[in-house]
């Protein structure tokens, strides 16, 4: 058994490589080998949202706090709140964040093939944002 203590893992910031606006992420669990789930609590600020991604596995998000907004490519832009819970499939392509005028916040969950969980692609543009 581990237990991780709150407070115990450093809070670190969105890269602008793979973000827009302000982002925080709070790692929350990487399970060790030969298991493959990682976790984090990510934090959007009002207007803040990922580029376009995909995971190799999949990904769940569980909305915690706020209201955001995901988007898979060539489906709409759909409002997402707390208590939602998000999947996307396998190499599907889409984004995820805040709305312009509230923040959100959820947890993402997703397991690493060959060591890898995301493939990151363009930032979202305004146009794409906004729907």
């Amino acid at each position: 058994m581990e237990i991780k203590r709150i407070g115990s893992q450093a809070s670190g910031k969105g890269p602008a490589e793979y973000f827009t606006g302000t982002v925080r992420i709070d790692p929350l669990f990487a399970a060790p080998e030969p298991a493959r789930v990682v976790g984090a609590s990510v934090t959007f600020e009002p207007g803040a949202r990922t580029a376009w991604h995909t995971h190799p596995l999949g990904q769940t998000l569980l909305v915690t706090a706020g209201c955001g907004l995901a988007q898979r490519e060539g489906g709409p832009v759909e409002q997402i709140r707390p208590g939602d819970v998000v999947w996307f499939a396998p190499g599907e392509r889409h984004w995820h964040g805040a709305t312009a005028t509230v923040a959100m916040t959820h947890f993402a969950i997703q397991e690493k093939l060959d060591g890898k969980t995301v493939d990151w692609m363009e930032l979202v543009s305004d146009e794409q944002y906004q729907g």
